[in-house]
């Protein structure tokens, strides 16, 4: 029998194997819930870019994010009446609530941050909430943020994130028994900005969450979130947009996990590439777990390929552990345009050109439709419209 050794053929320990370990009984990590976790920075390995969770990441181009010091003082923002908004320590009981980081960028935000930034809705009359950060700058930065919804409460809010940074941030959301809460995240950055964004959720009894990432500008932009259905009946609707241009790397790690009994989930995420080098990553994890009988569960993603040179990566998992479900599936698909929708539009007199737009357009537009706020969407429209024109 040959033994194989870490060392054979200069192989080196991986963070998603641990098949090198020398613990007594030692099992590798098996399903989703297991990896590890911690709130300080250095419990993480150096990121070599080779790791199942960096592979395909261009770890080079974010590496202050994820070894550098942060700066975690509080910044600027604006923000729109509705809520009780204010910064809160690191010492409060809401730090935390809704989980904890899985990798050493998440880490490192989470132990740079001064304050946290809290969101709370308590109203049972819906609100929108629009919170605008625009100058944080060119220097490396951590940012935290925990949002509420109380029992029974109704609201949106939305984080419009534009200009220039490189930002290592948190986003905690905790939709308490009842609520109902839409969470929009819109990255609209400058060309040279980079950000690694983790968002962890809790959904309760009867609770329900539509998370929302829209990513449309920035150089590297790596947004994760993470969706435990924690109570019966509750119900997780997670969409996502993005558009990649000529070297811009995008990327989402999507986790939702069903916890409780009875619980819905539906994750939708669609992007559209364009130009030399654009880059995206779509990773959907989706775990049924042994108590969340009677699950309803469906995750897709669609990605459109609009010039050559362009790469997208589309993974869906699905874990079961239990066999009493109502249903579960996925679903990926990437390609260029539809042949027969080109040649319908074209036979009504429309040009290639306008047919060609109208079809990306029409394709994003399912995504943009679920935000639910007028302003927002026509904002999100125009923006699609200059990315096709340039």
């Amino acid at each position: 029998m040959t033994v194989l050794t870490p060392e054979q053929h200069g192989a080196k320990a991986h963070s998603d194997g641990g098949w090198d370990s020398t613990a007594p009984g030692y099992v590798p990590v098996q399903t989703r819930d297991a990896r590890f976790t911690s709130v300080e920075h250095d419990d993480f390995p150096a990121v070599k870019g080779i790791e199942n969770d960096w592979k395909l990441t261009p770890v080079a181009r974010i590496r202050p994010l994820l070894d550098d010091a942060l700066d975690g003082a509080p910044y600027d923002y604006t923000v729109t009446e509705g809520a009780s908004v204010s910064w809160i320590e690191r010492t409060d009981a809401r730090i935390g609530a809704a989980g904890t980081p899985e990798d050493r960028g998440s880490a490192n935000a989470w132990s740079s941050f001064d304050q946290a930034l809290a969101i709370t809705l308590t109203g049972e009359e819906h609100v929108d909430i629009v919170l605008t950060r625009d100058s944080l700058g060119t220097s490396p930065r951590a940012a935290h943020t925990v949002i509420t919804a109380k029992p029974n409460s109704r609201g949106t809010v939305i984080l419009r994130s534009s200009g220039d940074a490189h930002l290592a941030e948190n986003v905690e959301i905790v939709v308490e028994e009842g609520a109902a809460l839409t969470v929009v995240a819109v990255q609209e950055w400058s060309d040279a900005s980079t950000q690694l964004s983790s968002h962890f959720a809790q959904v309760g009894r009867n609770a329900s969450l539509k998370h929302i990432v829209v990513t449309l500008g920035g150089s590297v932009v790596r947004l994760n979130p993470s969706v435990h259905l924690s109570g019966e009946g509750a119900q997780g609707d997670l969409f996502g947009l993005y558009f990649a241009d000529a070297g811009q790397h995008f990327e989402q790690r999507v986790y939702l996990h069903h916890q409780a009994a009875n619980t819905v989930g539906r994750v939708n995420y669609k992007g559209a590439l364009q130009g030399e080098g654009a880059h995206t990553v779509w990773v959907g994890d989706v775990l049924i777990g042994p108590q969340a009988s009677g699950t309803d569960s469906y995750e897709q993603n669609r990605n459109l390929v609009l010039s050559e040179g362009t790469r997208a990566d589309s993974i869906p998992n699905l874990e079961i552990e239990t066999g009493d479900i109502l249903g579960a599936g996925h679903a990926s698909a990437t390609g260029r345009f539809d042949d027969e929708q080109l040649f319908y539009l074209q036979a009504r007199g429309i040009s290639e050109a306008e047919a060609r737009r109208l079809v990306v357009i029409g394709f994003l537009a399912e995504i943009v439709q679920k935000v639910g706020n007028a302003e927002l969407e026509a904002h999100l429209h125009a923006a699609i419209e200059k990315e096709l024109a340039s």
